[in-house]
């Protein structure tokens, strides 16, 4: 009889604890009612705040409620029973219950949260922290790190060497189970500091290696790379800006008296096209020419008697 009363016990804090579900912000998460089913009704709650509510008979219904209105938009029932949440945040953490057809099924969301500063990509010899923070409980838990080898770690780097380079993982516990999340470290090589040249006397600069070369600096001359305190490219660039005007005033200038040949042009066509004006001729004083001699003289056609007036007899 103790057997079975233990028995029902251990079932009933089971049922109690729910189904543990772990994932990360920004993430997308699906939590599974329980079933797979339902014959009338099915809802979703976040702790006492209805978030989702489906029925056989009448059209889906959203809760009200603003301290899940953010989550419930970010929400939805997919495949009947199942909760999607995009985008998952800290504050989504918790406990959410499914109810089917008077069923109750609860689930704990845990949101980890894991980062190190002042980041995951440190420098030989650099300090840094790991931070591991677990959302969804009413009592934080303790949690402890693992270094890429598993051997146990607090979480502070004094000074960061290759092998500190890996995967970390942040461990904690929630009802006798062990969760885990993960964190990669990245160590780098120090940056190469540029070592100074060893001080080297004016006849070792100037004396060539052999009698028949000729030496030339590496480098420009402070009053050659810098001309009236401007660099090299400026000048550059002022040349060919100069170059370009003079050849814009050119191509104007060229355009300009082009133009006018052919105003010329269109001109001396438009007065060729002008009606012929009359010639005016000289007048002079010299004698007029001889008239011209007769060839013959013409005879002269008889003219008609005059006519006889009728006598009446």
């Amino acid at each position: 009889m103790k057997t079975i009363v233990w028995f029902g016990f251990v079932l009933g804090a089971l049922s109690a604890a729910g189904k543990v579900i772990l994932t990360n912000p920004g993430q997308k998460v699906t939590l599974e009612c329980g079933v797979n089913a339902f014959n009338n009704r099915l809802q979703w709650h976040r702790g006492d705040d209805l978030m989702h509510s489906t029925s056989k008979n009448g059209p889906p219904l959203r809760g009200k409620a603003s301290r899940t209105a953010d989550i419930v938009g970010r929400s939805k029932v997919k495949q009947n029973t199942k909760l999607e949440i995009s985008a998952v945040k800290e504050q989504d953490a918790g406990k959410f219950i499914c109810t089917a057809d008077g069923s109750r099924h609860e689930h704990i969301l845990l949101v980890v949260s894991v980062w190190a500063t002042p980041s995951n990509e440190l420098q030989l010899g650099s300090e840094a922290t790991l931070h591991c923070r677990v959302n969804g409980l009413d009592q934080a838990p303790s949690v402890q790190w693992k270094r890429p080898d598993g051997s146990p770690h607090s979480g502070s780097l004094k000074s960061a060497t290759r092998s500190d380079a890996g995967t970390w993982a942040c461990v904690f516990s929630h009802h006798g189970e062990t969760y885990n999340r993960n964190l990669t470290i990245k160590v780098q090589e120090p940056a190469e500091a540029a070592t100074p040249s060893s001080p080297q006397s004016s006849n070792d600069v100037q004396k060539p290696a052999c009698p028949n070369c000729v030496t030339h600096q590496a480098s420009l001359t402070p009053s050659v790379a810098l001309l009236l305190g401007f660099s090299w490219w400026v000048w550059v660039a002022v040349g060919v800006g100069c170059l370009v005007v003079v050849l814009l005033m050119v191509f104007v200038i060229v355009l300009c008296k082009r133009i006018k040949r052919k105003k010329r042009k269109f001109r001396a066509m438009k007065n060729g096209r002008q009606p012929l004006k009359p010639k005016k001729y000289c007048q002079c004083d010299c004698p007029a020419a001889a008239a011209k001699p007769q060839q013959g003289r013409r005879r002269e056609k008889p003219s008609a008697p005059p006519l006889q007036p009728l006598l009446m007899l």
